[in-house]
């Protein structure tokens, strides 16, 4: 604290002297005596009252307060009462009056002084006697518009009031608050908070406005709110958490006692494990490891913290269905009856099916017993909506297993499939043990869903894992790290499924079986749809079978201008949004039931068309030829455009391509170029001439070496001037002399040629196996050119007639 000077002055009296903190070079008050040549000060210019100055040390009294201090002011009827710390007075204190004098025990005397208003201390001088005496300005409060002041009362009242409410008021206080008019008398009473420093009441004090006053005490009394608040809270936590305890232990002290009296003590629920274990079936090691675990649990009693964590364990062993199988049914006609009734399509994975439900018959009919380290282990690799999840559970249906379905995508740690070690707090088995355990049975079918997707991070790679899991060799022995014993997978039938086998690491694909899914051809689609998604559409709707019908001429509109995919995920979409177009109208009266679906309405209901055959206008002009691709989503068709322009040699490839296939453009144009005489192509085309080579659709990443053979005709198409033919598409490998490599995807990429309307491709030679694949009624609608050199490629592909690019 410190004493600020007053902002008027006049030359002071002799023997006066002024009021200061005692920081400065002169110290008049620190004693409190005469003061013998004084040095000159200013004082007010405006009338001052005299007034005996009484100091109270770290305390601040405020207007409206009546306190009693032992001191004694002779017949002075009003004092000036001003804060003091270490020395330091305030400069602004509070004039009070005499109310009563009291005599103490003892013999001493007290006064009872009640404060009147404010007042700035001025020049102070001793009087004869030796007091005190301060010239006094007095700063009574100025009462301000109300309009200034209302909100700030009422906001000041509710958070006392809720203060008070914290602090358990009686009721009696409150009334006091609101029986206060004033806004500074109202202000004032913040100096009552025990919880306000003596700096803050100081600060309050010297406050002389009214509206400044009632912000500051407002600021501090919330403060004070939020400061109680937490106060509250952590007490209230603290009290919970207590009081639980207490009734943890209460309520547990008479479980034992109800225990007791119904003879259930800690000796029945032994038993009561010791009984399940033995009725469990478990293998012998399992079974000592159980029977380990529950002494354990004997002799340390349920007050141990471990007990619970046995406990735990011991009901996860027991979840586990160690000696329950689902009755098979052995039966090859029946399941594969089940799955064409299911899927259409897929004929390898049923064969599969069947194939193993055949092997697993004659064994047993011939006694031949159960080779562990044989399980089926299936993978299911295709483009997304073919129908790999899907047929799992008509799996399983055939089989006459239980079906658990597993989702990997995402997963990063090891743990979630062999469990977390018994050590750490809140441990759980893998999620194998799991599905065992939801599936009730040793041999169910576990689809692995989206094994590609496996993720890996500092926490393990699961996909490390799911090595032994995978295995045949091994599966018979896994062992998960909660459990940690031996768990025998071989009796379970696991279907893996992907999208791609890229992203899945070598190792483990080696132990799996991949089964293709290459996508469903239009006839297939068309089945699909009549049999599976249009039934289910018109359900979804709220609508009758007898209520709207289509065409399959229009289903195959649908399929052909609406999407292009290898599944059937967006046909489904398209037939629902055309059958709530029609449900819509059925509903508000513009149409009547039965409604008939004809080209008309689905074109209204879906739009213009999403997709178009135009590898006619593509390849109109030389140097554009058309290529089969394969994507994560299915077969497709990709076009390579190029051209030539003047200026210095080089090549320029654009369309974000991989380094596989930009060496497949450098083979091209070698290849054209050496071989330029042999085309009817001037050696001068290529002086001093810059070649681009562009595949459109350039926002997507595209790599492999399948495009040579699409890339060369391209070239060979611009230099001659000759257009490739418009119903040609072509795959395949070139080398730098000229031959035609086999490539992969021959069935996806015959699939996208068909959809996208060509009748003729060009193939490898050595891919004529896998026109096996292809199903019949696409290998009738097209012809395929198997060839083994560029030559026979680019006689096939090029229209007649010789327009080579001039010099």
């Amino acid at each position: 604290m410190h004493v600020r000077k007053p902002p008027d002055f006049i030359e002071p009296a002799a023997g006066r002297t002024e009021l200061t903190s005692g920081r400065g070079p002169s110290h008049p008050l620190r004693s409190l005596g005469a003061v013998d040549n004084p040095p000159r000060r200013l004082t007010f210019r405006s009338p001052m009252e005299r007034l005996r100055l009484v100091p109270l040390d770290d305390t601040v009294v405020f207007p409206s307060m009546t306190v009693t201090l032992p001191v004694d002011v002779g017949n002075d009827d009003r004092v000036f009462l001003v804060p003091r710390h270490a020395g330091d007075y305030a400069p602004v204190g509070v004039v009070a009056e005499v109310v009563d004098r009291v005599r103490l025990p003892g013999g001493g005397r007290a006064l009872v002084l009640s404060g009147l208003h404010r007042g700035v201390a001025g020049a102070a001088r001793n009087d004869p006697a030796g007091h005190l005496v301060v010239e006094v300005e007095a700063k009574p409060d100025e009462t301000p518009p109300r309009s200034r002041t209302a909100e700030l009362e009422r906001e000041y009242r509710a958070v006392v009031l809720e203060i008070l409410e914290l602090r358990g008021d009686d009721g009696r206080v409150a009334a006091f608050l609101r029986s206060i008019t004033e806004p500074g008398a109202l202000a004032d009473t913040s100096g009552y908070s025990p919880d306000l420093s003596f700096a803050q009441k100081v600060e309050l004090l010297e406050t002389l406005g009214v509206v400044e006053r009632l912000e500051l005490a407002l600021r501090l009394q919330r403060e004070r709110l939020a400061e109680l608040q937490v106060r509250k809270r952590i007490r209230d936590d603290a009290e919970s958490g207590a009081q639980k305890q207490q009734r943890d232990y209460i309520l547990r002290r008479q479980l034992d006692s109800i225990r007791k009296e119904l003879g259930e003590d800690e000796t029945s629920v032994a038993d009561e494990y010791r009984k399940k274990i033995a009725d469990a079936g478990m293998p012998d090691a399992v079974r000592k490891q159980a029977e380990r675990e529950l002494g354990r649990l004997e002799r340390m009693g349920e007050s141990s913290p471990e007990s619970s964590m046995i406990r735990s364990y011991l009901d996860w062993l027991l979840a586990v269905p160690w000696a329950k199988r689902s009755e098979e049914r052995l039966d090859p006609v029946h399941a594969r009856e089940v799955l064409d009734a299911d899927h259409a399509g897929l004929d390898d994975v049923k064969q599969r099916i069947v194939e193993y439900l055949a092997v697993r018959k004659l064994r047993a009919e011939r006694g031949v017993p159960d080779d562990r380290r044989s399980g089926a282990i299936l993978t299911l690799i295709g483009p997304p909506g073919t129908g790999k999840t899907s047929i799992g559970e008509s799996i399983a249906r055939a089989t006459g297993r239980k079906f658990v379905r597993m989702s990997l995508g995402g997963v990063r740690d090891e743990a979630e499939i062999r469990g977390h070690r018994r050590t750490y707090i809140g441990a759980l088995p893998g999620r194998l043990v799991r599905a065992l355990c939801d599936a009730g049975t040793m041999n169910p079918v576990i689809m692995l869903d989206e094994v590609d997707k496996v993720g890996a991070d500092w926490r393990g790679d699961p996909s490390s894992a799911l090595l032994e899991v995978l295995d045949p060799a091994q599966n018979h022995a896994f062992r998960d790290h909660y459990l940690d014993v031996e768990l025998d997978l071989s009796h379970v039938l696991f279907i893996a499924t992907a999208n791609v086998a890229d992203t899945i690491p070598g190792p483990l694909v080696d132990r799996m079986e991949v089964i293709r899914f290459d996508g469903y051809t239009v006839e297939e689609k068309l089945a699909i749809a009549r049999g599976f998604l249009w039934p289910r559409q018109v359900e979804r709707n709220g609508l009758r079978p007898d209520e709207v019908s289509i065409d399959d001429a229009v289903v195959r509109t649908v399929i052909t201008e609406y999407t292009r995919e290898a599944g059937v995920r967006q046909l489904e979409r398209e037939l629902g949004r055309l059958l709530r177009k029609t449900a819509t109208r059925i509903a508000a009266g513009a149409a009547t039931a039965p409604v008939a679906i004809d080209p008309a309405v689905a074109h209204e209901a879906l739009g213009r068309p999403k997709f178009f055959q135009e590898s006619a206008e593509r390849t109109a002009v030389p140097g554009v030829a058309t290529g089969l691709a394969v994507t994560p989503t299915g077969g497709d068709v990709l076009f390579v455009e190029a051209a030539a322009m003047a200026g210095g040699d080089g090549l320029v490839l654009t369309g974000q391509l991989g380094d596989v296939m930009k060496e497949s453009a450098r083979i091209a144009l070698t290849w054209v170029r050496s071989h330029a005489a042999d085309l009817g192509i001037d050696e001068r085309a290529f002086r001093r001439r810059q070649f681009h080579v562009h595949v459109p659709a350039g926002a997507i990443p595209k790599d492999g070496p399948s495009a040579g053979v699409t890339m060369v005709t391209a070239l060979a198409s611009l230099l001659t001037g000759r257009a490739v033919k418009h119903n040609v598409g072509m795959t395949g490998e070139v080398t730098l002399r000229g031959r035609v490599l086999p490539i992969g995807g021959v069935k996806q990429k015959v699939l996208a040629a068909h959809a996208a309307g060509l009748t003729d491709v060009i193939l490898p030679e050595r891919n004529r196996g896998d026109l096996d694949e292809v199903p019949a009624e696409v290998q009738q609608a097209m012809r395929f050119h198997l060839v083994s050199s560029v030559d026979e490629a680019l006689s096939l592909a090029l229209e007649t007639g010789e327009k080579a690019l001039a010099a």
